[in-house]
């Protein structure tokens, strides 16, 4: 590391939909491993903005079981449910800029707009010029132009045009919730992180994160999306899919089958480790390098 390389801050930001599933798992060991590997900080951070889909507990279980499995995190926790007064902050210098915007449209009147890629609607502009009249603001908007090109540690090079792809995109619900771009945004720009290694899944919302992060004047980290752990059927791993959790009370072969995954390829002698062994192992033998280049790959036996 030069000196004027800043030094490693990765993260690990679960949402407490439920409990922690093989799919999550995957994301923790990559973000935990690269962090560490490299002498670096590793926080966790509760990604609790969406307040509805919050599932009561959910967010004290996935904690004990990170413990559990005999992960080590920086700092406190940080929720993102306390943190709207920082939202609310980015969200006035946007405004203040003339980069956001009220909009009055519904789910319903977008419903026949064409997708983006992570499968929202993409937004035709009804608002951009103003409230039409006798409407009222439901949710604030960002301006999006232009094209938002990076290159990716494992999926290679990313090239996105936010006016064909999302449109202009929300920062604010109409429910009064800040939405999940501006959040993540703001959280890792505080923390000060440089590295994101998460699943494939938030890939397609990467080149927005980076619009607002150049919007907001925040430095952009090094993104690496781990392949997403899918069912047989080729679905993400999650609630919705009805993914077991991970036995807490057996963290040796879940973490086994993540570097597995993750294409680490553990000895088998480790079967047999503590949990100590098997960190100080993958750890010292962490390759971001031999990590599947792909978007998904099934996680056999973890449905």
């Amino acid at each position: 590391m030069s000196p004027h390389t800043p030094p490693y801050i990765g993260r690990f930001a679960p949402s407490p939909t439920g409990a922690l599933h093989f799919g999550s798992l995957v994301a923790a060991v990559g973000s935990y491993l690269d962090a560490r590997a490299r002498c670096g900080r590793w926080l966790l951070r509760i990604e609790d903005v969406d307040v509805p889909r919050s599932v009561p507990g959910a967010a004290d279980g996935i904690i004990a079981t990170l413990a559990r499995f005999g992960f080590e995190w920086d700092g406190d926790i940080v929720w993102q449910s306390r943190r709207t007064e920082a939202y609310q902050h980015a969200l006035d210098r946007l405004v203040a800029d003339g980069l956001a915007y009220p909009c009055a449209c519904s789910r319903r009147e977008l419903a026949d707009a064409p997708l983006a890629r992570d499968g929202s609607r993409r937004y035709p502009g009804t608002c951009r010029k103003g409230l039409p009249p006798g409407r009222h603001a439901r949710a604030w908007r960002v301006l999006a132009d232009g094209v938002i090109r990076f290159d990716d540690v494992i999926q290679g090079p990313q090239q996105v045009e936010l006016a064909s792809d999302s449109g202009d995109y929300v920062v604010r619900r109409a429910d009064g919730l800040f939405a999940y771009q501006l959040a993540v945004v703001v959280d890792d720009a505080e923390a000060g992180v440089t590295h994101v290694v998460r699943g494939a899944d938030l890939l397609d919302s990467t080149a927005r994160q980076i619009h607002l992060q150049r919007l907001l004047g925040a430095p952009t980290p090094t993104y690496a999306h781990l392949p997403l752990a899918t069912n047989a059927a080729g679905e993400k791993l999650s609630k919705q899919t009805l993914a077991r959790a991970v036995d807490a009370q057996a963290p040796i072969p879940a973490l086994l089958a993540a570097l597995h995954f993750l294409g680490q390829q553990p000895p088998d002698a480790l079967s047999r480790a503590t949990l100590a062994e098997l960190w100080q192992w993958a750890s010292a033998h962490w390759s971001i390098d031999t990590v599947p280049h792909c978007r998904q790959a099934v996680a056999h036996g973890f449905f």
